[in-house]
């Protein structure tokens, strides 16, 4: 992930964000950061996160998932941000974060947070929020693994279970780039279509 300015979260020593896991090296962070992240996932339906549907609910995930890695666990960013791939466009800036999620939430909370559609509705809906949220990208490390979590419970409190599983990281990436820089959701769209599916 790209800054484009100095980068209060970088540790120059380390080549790596700062972390919380005397991580000496890329390679080492690499190989640990997953771990702990699995390991506070398994804990997430035992602490009763509550379900707020909001961006206190998105903090408290990215709080709980990215325990003990970062310091800044659950903290809006305090930097721009965007992907390290040629010609990519700069995320939501920091300034804009916190007035962009009340709107996108207060327009989820408008459509009763996608109860009651059709799959097909659901899913054009799904992917409208995704991309959305995608863009504003409130942390500086970890909004997929967040969202997915975030999504995740929104689609079961809706009727539906999201298989995140059939998804390739290059599959997303590509849909999400073209729904932010080409406000085209049809690959999104596709995504969710593959990997939505009723709960029984």
């Amino acid at each position: 992930m790209n800054t484009g300015q100095i980068d209060p979260y970088f540790d120059d020593e380390i080549n790596e964000l700062r972390n919380l896991l005397g991580a000496s090296s890329p390679e080492e962070f690499n190989k640990c950061e997953p771990q702990i992240v699995f390991a506070n996932q398994l804990e997430l339906e035992s602490i009763n996160i509550p379900r707020t549907n909001n961006l206190n609910e998105l903090l408290l995930i990215h709080k709980q998932l990215f325990k003990g890695i970062y310091d800044w666990a659950g903290k809006i960013r305090i930097v721009d941000i965007k992907k390290n791939t040629k010609n990519s466009d700069f995320f939501l800036p920091v300034g804009k974060i916190a007035v962009a999620c009340n709107y996108v939430f207060t327009e989820l909370f408008k459509e009763n947070y996608l109860k009651d559609l059709s799959v097909e509705v659901f899913i054009k809906r799904l992917a409208y929020y995704y991309d959305q949220l995608n863009y504003i990208h409130p942390f500086r490390e970890g909004n997929g693994r967040t969202q997915r979590v975030f999504w995740t419970r929104l689609a079961r409190d809706a009727g539906y279970n999201i298989d995140w599983s059939l998804v390739v990281g290059a599959e997303n990436d590509e849909a999400s780039r073209l729904a932010s820089e080409e406000f085209d959701i049809s690959g999104l769209e596709k995504m969710f279509s593959k990997i939505v599916t009723l709960l029984p």
